[in-house]
């Protein structure tokens, strides 16, 4: 259905006569007589009689207006879902309960005006289509893989370098540490079931294991987060990886223990990925928001990948 002469028909209902319609869509008397001409052959009625005053609905036409609107209205917002300024910005984070989400949480309380839609993409080459084809306007990712350098036109900054933790239940052997080195995970068992082959965050762990000696387990399904702190807190030989900003609630019974890791201290580089010629005003802000309230890259004493996005 052709939306000028659906506009029209809206134009000449609220008006009552072409003439004025015509003077409010800057057109002639004659075009929208032929628009309201083909929109009555479109579907097969009369919409208008006319009349000394001008033009009346029939009723039709009457049935119709309130339809017509919605189909103004759906193509506005359609419009406005993908021009830049007035759709939300579309920001992609790995979890919600992840150090990226509350980036974004921060950002929000910041700039309450800004419109925000926040997605869940999986690995950062789905990220990185969703950024070239404009589906998101940025993505918060940890590393680029191996061999996997990113395409000339998506920008990134590193933005936040998290510590990892220790996380175990209140049986392990390393429960009443107040902190554990690298060479003390020698031997024991971390179970990290969220591992998938070819992901970012796989390649990070990897590397982790082949500098330090570590174990890393990625058996069994992944059944999120709550069924993991179960296993963990009942399992006295499993402890788990956990970043220091990630958010997780769990029973007050399980007692389970955030251990700092030192000597060096493994952080995850959090960077923000954007297509160079991406024009959302908000995009900028986000970036100057993110470089004005995070640190901490590159610090003494800590360890990340050397392929991972520099700073």
């Amino acid at each position: 259905m052709d939306l000028d002469t659906v506009r029209t028909f809206v134009a000449a209902a609220d008006a009552g006569q072409f003439q004025e319609a015509a003077a409010e869509l800057a057109v002639t008397q004659q075009a929208v007589s032929k628009r309201i001409a083909a929109l009555e052959r479109n579907l097969g009625v009369r919409l208008f009689t006319r009349t000394a005053r001008g033009a009346e609905l029939t009723i039709d036409g009457q049935a119709f207006l309130p339809h017509a609107r919605e189909l103004l209205r759906a193509a506005e917002r359609a419009g406005a879902s993908v021009r830049p300024g007035r759709r939300p910005l579309r920001v992609d984070v790995l979890t919600s309960r992840s150090a990226q989400s509350g980036l974004m949480r921060g950002f929000h309380r910041a700039h309450p005006d800004i419109e925000l839609d926040v997605l869940m993409l999986f690995d950062i080459e789905t990220a990185v289509a969703a950024i070239r084809s404009g589906a998101i306007d940025a993505s918060f990712r940890a590393v680029a893989a191996p061999g996997r350098p990113l395409p000339e036109d998506i920008e990134s900054v590193r933005v936040l370098d998290e510590p990892l933790q220790l996380l175990t239940g209140p049986a392990h052997a390393l429960a009443a540490a107040r902190s554990v080195t690298l060479a003390q995970l020698t031997g024991h068992r971390i179970w990290m079931p969220g591992i998938v082959p070819g992901t970012e965050w796989t390649a990070y762990y990897d590397d982790l294991v082949t500098e330090f000696g570590l174990t890393i387990e990625a058996t069994g399904p992944n059944f999120g987060s709550d069924a993991l702190l179960d296993t963990i807190a009942d399992t006295p030989a499993l402890a788990t990886f956990m970043g220091e900003h990630t958010r997780l609630i769990w029973p007050a019974d399980h007692g389970l223990r955030r251990i700092p890791v030192t000597d060096p201290t493994p952080v995850y580089p959090h960077s923000l990925l954007w297509h160079r010629d991406n024009p959302h005003p908000a995009l900028a802000t986000l970036r100057a928001h993110l470089a004005a309230t995070t640190a901490g890259h590159d610090a003494a004493g800590t360890w990340a990948p050397r392929w991972v996005i520099p700073r």
